[in-house]
């Protein structure tokens, strides 16, 4: 991934870019040593949506900076509401194709429950707050969609 580094009191890892999502790299960034939970979630460019079949590709926009400030306030909440350990969110811009990641977050714990409730959190807030816009196109159009992430 172009420049991303470790970000935030805890070493999480938080970034936006145009390099492809690594899921081995979001689950070593979490990795620590009290950690008997790692959840990861990513989330991937399917084929249709709302109203269109046959999606070919998305194209995902953000001014990075704005985005991954964003970010960071969205994982410091999760991680003051569930008290996990780290916690690792990275979003793609670009054009990404069909099956491609889009969004990949990771969350480790020192227990399952507190991992996959936090996860879920950052992703819905994520996906909810985080200002990405999304285009997608399909045979013959292509339209911005609300809620990039």
């Amino acid at each position: 991934m172009d420049p991303i580094t470790a970000t935030g009191e805890a070493g999480d890892l938080v970034a936006v870019s145009a390099e492809p999502i690594d899921p081995s790299a979001l689950v070593a960034a979490v990795a620590r040593g009290d950690a008997g939970a790692v959840v990861l979630f990513l989330g991937t460019v399917r084929d249709h949506s709302e109203g269109h079949e046959g999606v070919t590709h998305l194209e995902y926009e953000a001014y990075r900076e704005v985005v991954e400030d964003k970010i960071r306030q969205i994982v410091a909440e999760v991680r003051d509401q569930w008290g996990v350990g780290t916690i690792a969110a990275v979003h793609r811009v670009g054009t990404l194709a069909v099956g491609e990641v889009a969004v990949g977050v990771a969350v480790s714990s020192p227990h399952r429950p507190e991992a996959f409730a936090a996860a879920r959190a950052l992703i819905d807030e994520l996906k909810r707050r985080a200002p990405i816009w999304k285009k997608e196109h399909w045979p013959g159009g292509a339209g911005w969609m609300a809620g990039g992430g």
